[in-house]
């Protein structure tokens, strides 16, 4: 029987160069590669996926486990699909999550496209998460076996296509597991920190970011109430994310930001217990399975990474769109961010907060 081939993007961290060491255990021929994602310049020094070092440790890895090593250029499609989308949501009130599209654009579609042209069997990565495929053919997508590692909510725009040409071998391990198999590898990432901020934005500073990278000045305005009394003046929609707390000002009583309109460049503030919603709309939504609900869907739900999903019934819509309505209320639904779906650990796929 022919060796199957892997492609396994290399962040330069300790999941990725784990996954890379126990594929090749497991007797894939692999082939390590970084993505290049940003322009490396001085306005880019923070350890983040983006930064020169992170392309060295991946190559050091790959010399370790005796596999070739490549840097694939992405940046135009980087910046077109990530970084001017993220621009564009911030300065019109959203909040996006540049790593879902990282994923659907560039990890699970550009890189896997450019593996098939190479003749290489699959693509790999060091996500925590669980690939299968069940008894009448259909891949589905779980949720890892750690779940305080779990990525699922960042997968959700898997196609059938894409999961079967793609493998996650950290689905079963947790975060101490992978540190101790690098360690017997003998791998000098063993210990390296996770990466915790988005890989473009240094210092984690999305406001500067924007501001140099675009011709975007901030424009102030008011900040009112839920009444539309004016409560005071904000410094520009880029600061500010729906839930926030902090760096609004002070009204003698506890506030978060409940909405943000950026047509007219208000911020609207509530009060404690008005920050939860029962519902919401999606847009983009994709489902894993490629078919599309005709009929109201018993599911989970997550609207943030680190929330626990939620019951609730999924109402499709005719513009390809979905309402969500949550058996119980759910904190800081936020416009830009993602709503996934679940069935126990299966991902049924995910969209869009508008």
């Amino acid at each position: 029987m022919k060796q199957k081939s892997v492609l396994i993007g290399m962040s330069g961290g300790v999941d990725s160069s784990v996954a890379a060491a126990l594929l090749k255990e497991q007797g894939y021929h692999v082939i390590g590669a970084t993505m290049r994602l940003w322009t490396y310049s001085d306005s880019c020094t923070h350890e983040g996926c983006c930064a020169e070092s992170a392309v060295e440790d991946a190559r050091r890895v790959c010399d370790k486990l005796g596999i070739d090593f490549y840097v694939m250029n992405f940046k135009e499609l980087f910046r077109e699909k990530v970084v001017d989308n993220f621009i564009d949501e911030y300065t019109h009130g959203r909040t996006p999550n540049p790593c879902i599209r990282c994923n659907k654009y560039l990890k699970f579609d550009a890189m896997l496209k450019k593996a098939l042209a190479m003749e290489i069997d699959y693509i790999a990565t060091g996500h925590y998460a669980i690939i299968e495929k069940n008894s009448s053919g259909k891949y589905l997508l779980r949720m890892s076996k750690a779940a305080k590692k779990d990525q699922s909510y960042v997968l959700y725009n898997f196609t059938q296509e894409q999961l079967a040409h793609t493998l996650m071998p950290l689905g079963g391990y947790n975060k101490n597991e992978v540190r101790k198999l690098a360690e017997k590898y003998g791998l000098q990432v063993a210990n390296k920190p996770d990466s915790q901020e988005i890989c473009f934005v240094e210092d984690d500073d999305y406001a500067k970011f924007i501001m140099d990278y675009s011709n975007y000045t901030p424009i102030p305005g008011d900040i009112l109430d839920t009444n539309g009394n004016k409560l005071g003046e904000h410094k520009g929609l880029i600061y500010y994310t729906i839930g926030q707390r902090k760096g609004i000002g002070a009204y003698g009583r506890p506030m978060f930001i409940k909405e943000i309109d950026a047509k007219n460049n208000t911020i609207v503030l509530g009060e404690k217990g008005m920050e939860f919603a029962d519902e919401l709309t999606a847009s983009d939504v994709n489902f894993v399975s490629g078919e599309f609900p005709t009929e109201p869907i018993r599911l989970q739900a997550k609207v943030r990474y680190q929330a626990a999903p939620a019951y609730a019934t999924l109402y499709p819509l005719e513009n390809g769109n979905v309402r969500i309505v949550f058996d119980s209320p759910q904190r800081a639904i936020t416009p830009g961010q993602a709503v996934v779906f679940y069935d126990g650990d299966i991902v049924l796929g995910g969209g869009t907060v508008m």
